[in-house]
Order: structure tokens, then C-alpha cells, then sequence
């Protein structure tokens, strides 16, 4: 298996600590506000790495965290007059809602980080006793220059390191790159007891907490978007490393690429983000993840209505295939296509093992005899596994599609009257069921065992999904 490390800035093998105990980490939202399809993204693409994993390992530890320490967190409470709790609460659950959708597993564990203050003040204890942090005017702050090896993650240089570290410098800093660990609270925002005053920690020092509580000292993959680079995956190694004292605090990085609307990087400040929640009234949370998937995840990704569409009507096809499939059994001995597997396991080429889960298709749709139909409908399904689409039932996503009040019994009855009037050679009364089906909003496409059939472009654009 073949992963594309960040830090040494190649594709390696991967090859884990421990292979009976894999562990991830992946930086999760600050839940302020509902999720929009930027923060997506790292979610479904390593939700893809944990199934790939998974199929691999016999155990993999994945760890997804929930920042509900955060200055947009205090606005917002603030705003609404309620504590910071309950706007965490709302917008988590908001998450898991969207996630749950667009078809992303629960991790392992989903640290929060108010649950670890303890730990962060013991962790930044042990830094100062060390000499890689200093207390200044009710702060903590790590000194970079005390981490020779800083920046080799973001390859940035000092200058760079100042414009980007996206914090005030300060007069009370050794060093101009020096970041918080320990920030003070005054009476209206939320704060902990500490050996340094009543405060709130720094945002790096909460997910060196929760890594280390969780997967240990040295984890085998951490991961997120390219924009956590730096300053916040730098600052994250050089803290943990500083407290544990030996042993690397990751041992590969992984980024996708940014998410562009309209050819321009998706930001807030651009009025430009697109709330997943909207995108579900427009489209199946499985059209939402396969069109997130369609571009490799390193590559900018360029998000359009478009693109969406196209993943639908992909889905279309492959559930049709798979409803044809469903009067037998899928065989017990098959598994996923090897070379959908061997895609994946080369740093997750999603758009060859797309491409793969189409041939896979093609074949199902033309298998024949009892045999090979359960083999090729055990591979489109474990294909869709691993994957994380075909999830449901085949009626039930053109249900979904068509919206409400289609029959879907009586299109299935008729796809196969019509079927065997063309097995009978009476094509004229085929013509006849095929028009009633094209009245119903029915476009077929008709293969060696039979007719798979899907909505047409009509009854979408009518729905609202084209």
C-alpha cells in the first residue's frame, strides 16, 4: 500500500507502527456553524482511507476530533446568550447529521477538546519544565527556536513563518513565530484553572492532547486539508515532540487538496461556501460523496452543479445494474475487485477505481447464468463497500429520486413484461411497454439478461435534481 507523505513530499510504502493496531488522526471541524462542503471533503476522502485500512488491518484506531474551544465558538455563544456548550452541541450534531448522509463512518473515537483541558495543562507543564515554552503575561508560548527542525513539514521559510502564523506578535515574545499555548480568560468568556491563571488553551496544543490520549505517541497517519499545514500541523509537531522527547509524532501526513467554486478556493469570506444541507435538498448524500471522490485528493477539486449531476445519473446506472442482480444471491467467496483494490491502495487513485467500479458494472450487466450473476453482484456490492456507495436498496434510491408517488412496482413489472416479450420475439408489444415506460419518466437501457432502467432527464429536471 502506497501513501503520499507530506513531510517527505513522495509517495512511500506504508507500513505501520504496529499492523494489528493501525491509528489515524484526522483534524475535525470547529463547530460553530453547519458544515459546509469544504469540511466535507477531508471527511469523506479519509472515511475512504479508514474502509481502505480497514479491508487491510485487522484493527484500525481512527480518531476524529471535535474543536469546541474556539474564539468563533465564544461569538457565538455571545450572540445567542447561551453557553459555549450548546452552540457545540447544535453544530455537532449538525455534523454528525450531514456526515451520516453522505455516507462517512463513525471514527473510533471522537475526542472533544473541553474533555482534555486537563491534559493540555499537563502537557504544557511538561514543555516548560523542558525549556520549549516560557509563561509571559498570563500566556504560554512554545519557542520555535527551541525545535531546530521546525518548518520541515510546510518547508516555509522564517518570513514565510511570520506572515502565515496567523497570530498577533506580540511584545511579550521571545520570538516573533513563538505561538500560544496558554492564552488568559477574562470574566465573560470561558476558562479553566491553571497553574498560569484562570485561561483557555491554544488550538495546536488541543489535538497534540487528543492524539496522544488516544492513539499514543507516535501515530501512523495524521491527516487533513492542505490548509492545516501551516501553522497548525508545523505547530503540532513541534509540541508533541518537545513533550514526548523521542520518536517522531507522525509517521506520515496526509492533505487533500483545496475545494474551488467556480474555479476560486470555497471561503466564507468569499461568499462562497455551500452548506451541505443545501446540497442534500438537491441531490442523495451518495451523489454528494462520489462527486467529492471523482478528482484525486490532492488535487484541487472544482465543484460544480454540474459535477454533482453527473455523479447522480453515475449512481443511476450503477443501482439499475444492481437492482437487475437482486433475484440472486451474492456469492459468499467473492470480494471487492482486486483491481479496485490495488487503486486504492495507491494513495487512493479514486478516479482509476472509479473507473474500475464502472467496468465492474459492465460486466454485471453482462453476466449470465445464476453463477456468474451472484459473482458479479457480490463484487458491485463489495465494490460499493469499500467505496461507500450502493449502500441501499435500488428501489429505495429511485424512490428517492423520482420523488413522490412513483410505482416502483409496477415499473418493475413492466420492465419485465416487456423482457420477455422480446425474449418471445414480440417486439411490437415491447414497443408498446417501452412507450408506457418513457411515459412514466422511464429510460431504459437493455443488456443480455435483461433491462435496467433509471429516471429520465425529464422527471429529474422536474424534481429539481438536474
Amino acid at each position: 500500500m502506497l501513501v503520499y507523505n507530506t513531510l517527505t513530499r513522495c509517495k512511500e510504502a506504508f507500513e505501520p507502527l504496529d499492523p494489528a493496531r493501525v491509528t489515524m488522526y484526522v483534524c475535525g471541524p470547529t463547530v460553530y456553524d453547519n458544515p459546509h462542503i469544504g469540511n466535507a471533503r477531508p471527511a469523506v476522502v479519509f472515511d475512504l482511507l479508514f474502509r481502505v485500512l480497514r479491508h487491510r488491518y485487522p484493527r484500525v484506531v481512527y480518531a476524529r476530533n471535535f474543536t469546541d474551544i474556539d474564539d468563533k465558538i465564544n461569538a457565538a455563544a455571545a450572540k445567542e446568550r447561551v453557553d459555549i456548550s450548546e452552540i457545540s452541541s447544535k453544530y455537532m450534531r449538525a455534523y454528525h447529521e450531514d456526515m451520516r448522509a453522505l455516507e462517512v463512518l463513525p471514527p473510533s473515537v471522537e475526542p472533544r477538546a473541553t474533555d482534555h483541558v486537563p491534559h493540555m495543562v499537563e502537557m504544557i507543564s511538561r514543555l516548560i519544565s523542558r525549556g520549549h515554552a516560557y509563561e509571559a503575561e498570563g500566556h504560554v508560548l512554545f519557542h520555535v527556536p527551541s525545535f531546530p527542525r521546525y518548518g520541515e513539514l510546510s518547508r516555509q521559510k522564517r518570513d514565510e513563518q511570520i506572515d502565515g502564523a496567523r497570530v498577533e506578535v506580540a511584545p511579550f515574545k521571545k520570538d516573533a513565530v513563538d505561538f500560544v499555548l496558554w492564552k488568559p480568560s477574562p470574566p465573560e468568556l470561558p476558562g479553566w484553572d491553571s497553574p498560569w491563571g484562570r485561561g483557555r488553551p491554544g488550538w495546536h496544543i488541543e489535538c497534540s492532547c487528543m492524539a496522544e490520549v488516544h492513539l499514543g505517541t507516535t501515530i501512523d497517519i495524521h491527516a487533513g486539508g492542505s490548509d492545516l499545514i501551516f501553522p497548525h500541523h508545523e505547530n503540532e509537531i513541534a509540541q508533541s515532540e518537545c513533550a514526548h522527547g523521542d520518536g517522531a509524532f507522525a509517521r506520515y501526513w496526509m492533505h487533500n487538496g483545496y475545494l474551488n467554486i467556480g474555479r476560486k478556493k470555497m471561503a466564507k469570506s468569499l461568499g462562497n461556501s455551500l452548506l451541505v444541507k443545501d446540497l442534500l435538498d438537491r441531490a442523495p448524500g451518495e451523489a454528494i460523496r462520489l462527486a467529492l471522490l471523482s478528482a484525486h485528493y490532492r488535487s484541487p477539486l472544482d465543484w460544480s452543479d454540474e459535477a454533482l449531476d453527473q455523479a447522480a445519473r453515475r449512481l443511476d446506472r450503477l443501482y439499475g445494474t444492481l437492482r437487475h442482480l437482486l433475484d440472486v444471491p451474492p456469492a459468499a467467496d467473492v470480494g471487492p475487485p482486486s483491481t479496485l483494490v490495488a487503486a486504492l491502495e495507491d494513495d487512493l487513485n479514486t478516479p482509476v477505481a472509479l473507473s474500475e467500479l464502472a467496468a465492474v458494472a459492465h460486466r454485471a450487466n453482462r453476466a449470465r447464468g445464476t453463477r456468474e450473476r451472484a459473482e458479479a453482484r457480490a463484487a458491485l456490492e463489495q465494490a460499493g463497500t469499500l467505496l461507500g456507495v450502493l449502500t441501499h436498496d435500488p428501489d429505495a434510491w429511485f424512490v428517492k429520486r423520482f420523488g413522490d408517488g412513483v410505482d416502483v412496482e409496477r415499473i418493475n413489472r413492466l420492465v419485465a413484461e416487456r423482457h420477455r416479450a422480446r425474449m418471445d420475439r414480440d417486439f411490437e408489444h415491447g414497443d408498446r411497454i417501452r412507450d408506457e415506460l418513457e411515459a412514466l419518466g422511464i429510460a431504459l437501457e437493455d443488456g443480455p439478461e435483461g433491462s435496467t432502467w433509471r429516471p429520465s432527464r425529464r422527471v429529474l429536471e422536474a424534481v429539481g435534481h438536474e
